[in-house]
């Protein structure tokens, strides 16, 4: 049976959400493993004293976040790729591992390509292909970006980044926890697509993130008019297409609402 659980936030001036007020736990080995939207594809992960972010961006509230042992970095856009947040959070010589196309914008770093592995702060990382397959110049090449598995409190957890269902991702195993790209409203892995992806790989547990492309341009520019996005029909399609299938679907509420600016 689907299970959602939406989380209550906190709304900031800016409506971007607060570290700490809609984390969601996962038991591990030595503790529950805590999963910390922060907004659009930004993610904390904390584990037995080891914090990990992933595509940390300054646009949503840092206030809070944990100071991080590692780093990831799934793409080279400014709302994967922040420089300024990484250095706002990054513990003193903590490894960031990102792509070949990042590194060129951010050279302190590990370059991890597609299906290569290694062990940064005493964690298994998997870098996992992360491309578009529709017809036409592709928005993401393959070999540009990555998704990752990592490996942490006996879970295997795996961040797709952005991209389409690609036989990479169709081929993965034991994953414990995914969070899966609905990249609205370009049409590109819309809530039935992305179901499907997800059965084909069966985490336990399913996050919905990167979905609201009009939310994540109005952080980047302010003074454009706020974004009257509603995703709350296409959140229900992913529920509804999942439905019968034994995967937990949680929604961290990346977006909170806009009460003004």
């Amino acid at each position: 049976m689907v299970m959602r659980i939406v989380a209550i936030v906190a709304v900031l001036l800016l409506g971007v959400s607060s570290v700490g007020a809609q984390s969601s736990r996962i038991p591990g080995d030595r503790g529950d493993i805590v999963v910390t939207p922060i907004v659009h594809a930004s993610v904390q992960i904390e584990y037995d004293g080891t914090v990990v972010h992933v595509d940390p961006w300054s646009a949503g509230d840092l206030s809070q976040a944990r100071p991080a042992d590692l780093i990831l970095v799934t793409d080279d856009p400014g709302h994967h790729l922040d420089p300024v947040a990484i250095e706002q959070l990054r513990k003193d010589r903590a490894p960031v591992v990102l792509t070949a196309t990042a590194h060129e914008r951010y050279t302190d770093g590990i370059v991890l390509a597609n299906g290569e592995r290694g062990t940064f702060a005493g964690i298994e990382v998997e870098a996992v292909a992360a491309y578009d397959m529709t017809p036409g110049q592709p928005w993401h090449p393959k070999g540009e970006a990555n998704g990752y598995v990592v490996t942490l409190g006996g879970k295997r957890l795996f961040f797709s980044g952005v991209g389409e269902c690609v036989p990479e991702i169709q081929a993965l195993s034991d994953i414990d926890v995914a969070f899966m790209p609905m990249n609205l409203p370009v049409d590109r892995m819309r809530p039935r697509p992305v179901a499907e992806c997800v059965k084909t790989f069966s985490p336990d547990i399913v996050f919905l993130y990167h979905y609201d492309n009009g939310y994540a341009g109005w952080l980047q520019n302010p003074d454009r008019s706020q974004p009257n996005s509603d995703t709350q029909d296409t959140l229900r399609a992913f529920e509804e297409a999942l439905a019968g299938q034994n995967i937990e679907f949680r929604d961290g509420n990346w977006y909170p609402p806009i009460t003004g600016q």
